[in-house]
């Protein structure tokens, strides 16, 4: 079993403090299973918060749940060894998959970030209150999480994915289809990817994946590695919290041909598989857009750069952009498809991506795409009802009949974009992300409507 690394974070100018011990208990082991939490340290405006698990009973924990209020003001940022859902001031952490088991004895801990000056308070562990003894106590004051129920999620039904033959499916083998959404260029529009957000997407739009899309160029990585990488890992985090699958696109656009990145891709790949290398929800999609470069120079670019991944994260399944912004060609001489099958990249476990936007791309793209699922892997990254600009007037039917085409065939999508940008493409109306009002249809602009539909049909897995 591969075991994640803890955050380390550093605090500069950090005071310590004396911890504030809350004790819970849980129903296998009555009193002898306690939760300690301590602020580790405190400086102005925040601390680092820490929670020990101690069974002292006699039989092992098989997992674990601790969860707490915050009194207002009073907010969570970063957090490790631990998976993570809120709803409003509530907050619920829950054992990742390598530090469930707590044999008798022994003790596991989690930590965070806290804002503000407050301390947890109304602490449960695996739903019994944090008073010493095994009475539950009166409900929690904050809003009770509304995560869904153990098994229920995607990523808890279906676990690691693989490309088994041309579909992708689940850890049973059996050939599955996700739907989810693609958030925008994290460089513009970070503020409509937050709890409040992507709860809903999760859990009203019933979503099964979250594309990152992370630009390269234009403000985006190039500018700041770090601190996008950073941002990349929290997505991830708040995706793994909600059962979601988490696509790590690295969102390059110009220039067109993805060699020019190789370095920085092997960078970030490197340092992103790293972290994430136990999780079983992680996809990595290498090349976004390829433009004005010849098959050939994609493949070598992927043959160069999958390695890196696969020697961090061997079973994640990784996407391969194709040519002419991943149009399978269809954008330029229209041989994409056999480029690729004369020459396919030297790796398993991947598959190839098709963009689309319904408006601008007529039954010529629809075809190509057509005979591309007959003969490869394939996986739609990006699509729109919309041109290709992502703006203008929709065209609801063609895109229906390239959804329908996918849903036959069990093709995943995932749509552009969740933000409220001022295009047709943008799902939220202006100002949505600002008021975070993201809940209904009402600050839905009309694809916005349309596609929250198509996601929330029952899944096939």
């Amino acid at each position: 079993m591969r075991r994640t690394r803890s955050l380390v974070l550093a605090v500069a100018a950090a005071v310590a403090t004396a911890g504030l011990a809350l004790h819970a208990v849980s129903p296998a082991s009555a009193a002898a299973t306690t939760a300690t939490f301590s602020k580790v340290s405190q400086w102005n405006g925040g601390w680092q918060g820490q929670y020990t698990i101690t069974n002292g009973g006699s039989s092992a924990l098989t997992s674990w749940r601790v969860e707490f209020d915050l009194p207002a003001g009073t907010g969570l940022g970063s957090y490790w060894d631990a998976l993570l859902t809120s709803s409003g001031q509530h907050f619920t952490f829950t054992n990742r998959t390598w530090n469930g088991t707590v044999a008798p004895g022994a003790s596991v801990t989690f930590g965070f970030i806290g804002t503000g000056s407050g301390s947890p308070s109304g602490c449960r562990l695996n739903g019994v209150s944090c008073t010493g003894d095994s009475q539950p106590t009166s409900s929690p004051t904050g809003t009770p999480s509304s995560s869904p129920p153990t098994g229920a999620t995607p990523v808890a039904r279906n676990g690691q994915l693989r490309v088994c033959g041309r579909q992708l499916c689940n850890a049973a083998g059996k050939a599955i289809q996700l739907r989810g959404m693609s958030t925008h260029g994290l460089q513009w529009y970070a503020n409509c990817v937050n709890d409040a957000s992507l709860n809903v997407l999760a859990r009203e739009w019933n979503a099964d994946v979250l594309r990152i899309s992370m630009y390269i160029q234009e403000g985006g990585y190039e500018t700041d590695p770090a601190g996008f990488t950073a941002k990349v890992n929290d997505y991830i985090e708040k995706a793994t919290a909600r059962g979601l699958y988490a696509i790590v696109d690295w969102h390059m656009l110009s220039p067109g041909d993805p060699n020019y990145n190789l370095a920085r891709a092997k960078t970030f790949f490197q340092q992103i598989a790293s972290r994430h290398r136990d999780k079983n929800n992680i996809i990595y999609e290498i090349a976004n857009e390829p433009s004005e470069v010849h098959w050939s120079s994609i493949k070598t670019y992927a043959d160069q750069l999958i390695p890196v991944i696969r020697a961090q994260d061997p079973d994640g399944v990784v996407l391969v952009g194709t040519e002419d912004w991943s149009s399978l060609g269809a954008s330029g001489d229209g041989q994409g498809v056999s480029r690729i099958l004369a020459n396919p990249v030297n790796a398993t476990n991947i598959m190839y991506t098709f963009h689309f936007y319904a408006a601008s791309h007529d039954d010529y793209y629809l075809n190509t795409f057509r005979d591309a699922i007959a003969k490869l892997p394939m996986f739609v990254t990006e699509f729109g009802t919309q041109q290709a600009s992502g703006d203008g007037g929709n065209n609801f039917t063609q895109a229906q009949r390239y959804l329908d085409l996918m849903a036959q065939n069990r093709v995943s999508w995932v749509n552009w974009n969740y933000s409220d940008d001022m295009r047709t493409g943008a799902v939220f109306t202006e100002g949505t992300c600002a008021a975070g009002a993201y809940s209904g249809t009402g600050r839905l602009k009309e694809a916005g409507v349309w596609i929250r539909d198509r996601i929330r049909t029952p899944d096939d897995f």
